[in-house]
Formats: structure tokens, sequence, C-alpha cells
């Protein structure tokens, strides 16, 4: 076990620094010069040149991803172009309401994914059981967008249950208004990436419905239901685990989209804003922080699902 977990985090690793090359080679590639922009309308030759020195943008490009990777590993990220911030800073900030936001997304998905799941399989040709697969194939297809803007014209125009947009300027001083603020958001992500997770739930328990020792225990007397509940479930926890590292990277790509509709401060927005600005720095570490959240979540379900698992346990 120990050695299978330091070779993930060897891989772990190497996906970061690779994932970082990327981020900074594309990010230097994309059109647009970065001093001219922070100099502004008007501004000489000469004071261009002075702030792309001043910025090291004039060193070479290899020197210039050394010297952030430098920066990483003492914690900094950078200073934002634009505000003069330092990066880790408004990462922090930011992270205050995308954090809680995913949470509460994969929270609602799994809580109405795996039950339906598992009912659509073991009622598989039922009406009932034919609804949840039609219903989830049918979420599984609406562009998170067009579900958010369903659920505010629900929720909060006619019903006026649930503010539309925005968040708090107390924060999480006032716990119960950052709740509500979050809840609509929180609702569109978890009942789209819920849909796709239903449909995995559906097929692991048809698969495990099939295998040798469910009807081995519905061939002692327990019905089909009972023997699937008490031994095929755990097999589809097992199941569902593998995919949430999917599930998290899904999460995070409908958050930057969520937080722009709902006028969140969160890192999703902006990390579009500063997309905008061409403010580097910012963009930079965004992508890289979400990056590797992302390769974490990965990690993480791996190794749960090697000390859970006892057959891979025994492979090892």
């Amino acid at each position: 076990m120990i050695r299978y977990a330091l070779t993930r985090l060897v891989l772990l690793l190497l996906g970061l620094v690779v994932a970082s090359a990327l981020i900074f080679v594309t990010l230097r590639v994309l059109p647009g010069d970065v001093a001219q922009m922070v100099a502004g309308v008007g501004s000489t030759p000469e004071q261009v040149e002075a702030i792309r020195a001043r910025l090291g943008l004039d060193r070479p490009v290899p020197l210039q991803y050394l010297d952030w990777i430098a920066g990483i590993f003492r914690g900094d990220l950078g200073t934002s172009l634009l505000t003069g911030s330092a990066v880790t800073t408004e990462l922090a900030e930011k992270a205050q309401v995308t954090v809680p936001l995913g949470i509460m997304s994969l929270v609602i998905a799994l809580a109405f994914s795996v039950p339906l799941g598992v009912v659509s399989a073991l009622r598989r040709g039922r009406a009932d059981g034919t609804m949840i697969t039609v219903g989830a194939q049918t979420l599984a297809a609406v562009p998170v967008v067009w579900a958010g803007m369903m659920l505010v014209v629900v929720f909060a125009v006619w019903l006026g249950w649930l503010p539309a947009q925005g968040f708090p300027r107390s924060g999480w001083d006032d716990p119960s208004t950052a709740l509500r603020s979050l809840l609509l958001p929180a609702i569109t992500i978890g009942i789209v990436e819920g849909a796709m997770l239903l449909r995995f739930v559906r097929s692991a328990t048809l698969q495990a419905v099939g295998q040798d020792y469910v009807r081995s225990a519905a061939a002692k007397g327990l019905t089909r239901t009972q023997a699937m509940l008490r031994h095929g479930l755990p097999n589809v926890g097992l199941s569902v685990i593998t995919v949430l590292g999917l599930q998290v990277a899904g999460i995070i790509v409908g958050a930057v989209v969520i937080e722009q509709l709902f006028s969140l401060p969160g890192i999703g927005r902006m990390l579009v804003a500063d997309v905008g600005a061409r403010d580097l720095p910012m963009v930079q570490g965004e992508l890289l922080v979400l990056t590797g959240f992302v390769l974490v979540v990965g990690f993480a379900v791996d190794l749960f699902h090697r000390v859970i698992d006892p057959r891979q346990r025994e492979a090892g």
C-alpha cells in the first residue's frame, strides 16, 4: 500500500509540473501584449518597454517559468498586474465562495443520483424506472446555463423563495444569507452533474444484479432487492467512488459558468474577468489551483478506493 501511495504521489507531482508548464506556455503564446495593456492607451513605446522590464516580461520564457515555480515553493503565486494584490490572498478570499458551492453541489448530486440510480436499475422495464431513466437522460443533456435560468425563473421570480443573484458583502458572517445565496447555484450544478452520475449508478447496479453473489443470495431466500441492497450496493459504492474525480472536474467547470450567471464572487468568475484583462499572474495561479485540486481529488479517490476494495489490496 505504501509503495502504491508513493507511486501515485510521484504521478501527482509530475502531473502538476506538466500542468504548470502547459498553463505558463499557453498564456504566453496568446495574442496581445500584457505590457501594452498595463500601460494603457496613448502610452509611448518607452513606457511599454519600461513596464515590460519591470514585470520581467523581457526575460526568456524558461527563466520566467523557473521564477514562477520558485515562487510557488515559497507559497507565492505572484502579484496581480491590475490590483497589486497577492494572488494567494485573492484566491483565499474567492475560495470562500467556490469551495462551499462545490461541496454543496456534490452533496446534492450524490443525494439524488445514488438512490434514484439504484431504483431505476431495480425497476428496469417498469413505469417508474423508465421515468427516472428518461428524466436523467434529459437533465444530462440540458446546458447548465439553461438549467440555472429556469431555476431562477421558478424559485426566484415566481416563488420568491431564493435570491436570484449576488452574495452578501459580510460573507460568512451571516451564514443563513450566505447559504441561501449559494443554494440555487448549487442545485443547478448538482442536478446536471447528478443526472450524469445517475446513469453511471444505474449501469453499475445493473452489472451488480447479474453477479453470482447476488443470485446466490437470492437463491437462499432473499428477494432481488434485498440481495442487491445487502450484497450488491457496496460494489456500486466502489464504482461511484471511482468516478468522483470526474464529477469534481465537472463541478469546477460548472462553477465557472454558474458564478457568472448568479454573480457570485468566486474563483470561476474571477478567472473569466482576469482572462479578459490579461492579468497573467492571476490567471496562472487560478488555473494551477483548479487543476491541482482536481489532481489531488483524483489522488485521494485512488487511495481510498485501494483501501476499501479488498480485491485491489489482494492484487497489490
